[in-house]
């Protein structure tokens, strides 16, 4: 089954039928997405900026990280499950939607380097820790997370005015 086929099963079932309609529970779910967005970009930028070594500098990144993981991977949850659940509202369009798909290839580029953060250069962090500027590759780590997820939120909104870019 190609990916449209299946977008297109989904909005031809009865959730995405219901969820579209509803005149309250789209914007509910659009509510949460957009304010677990703020608790997760507002602690994700925090932990970037101390791993580009420009903020909170007195404080080891591992605080500053262990302070902040949570909130940062409560807010993500929340944040991709009513995104899903946005997606799930209107398949079709999202997946005609350029914005959509820049902001998807974006969150996989974003996740891929979270992980390979962890795996890598977080495994020595007590190298690190107490570094007021860490080694270049936190710092590039960092940089990188700032930037995907500026981007992603940026076509995030834009996905909004696709009709008025396109047509």
């Amino acid at each position: 089954m190609s990916l449209f086929r299946l977008c297109e099963w989904l909005a031809n079932t009865s959730g995405s039928i219901a969820l579209h309609e509803s005149r309250y529970v789209f914007l509910v779910v659009l509510t949460v997405h957009v304010l677990t967005l703020a608790v997760f970009a507002g602690t994700a930028v925090m932990i970037d900026l101390r791993l580009l070594g420009v903020a909170m500098m007195r404080v080891p990144a591992s605080e500053v990280i262990g302070r902040l993981l949570p909130w940062s991977g409560a807010g993500l949850l929340v944040m991709m499950t009513s995104g899903a659940l946005l997606f799930y509202a209107a398949p079709l369009a999202r997946y005609e939607n350029v914005f959509f798909r820049m902001k998807m290839a974006a969150l996989a580029l974003a996740l891929l380097n979270v992980w390979l953060f962890q795996r890598t250069v977080y495994r020595r962090v007590g190298e690190w820790d107490a570094d007021a500027v860490p080694p270049g590759a936190v710092r590039v780590a960092g940089g990188l997370s700032l930037l995907l997820w500026a981007f992603i939120i940026t076509t995030g909104r834009m996905m909004a005015y696709q009709d008025y870019w396109f047509n």
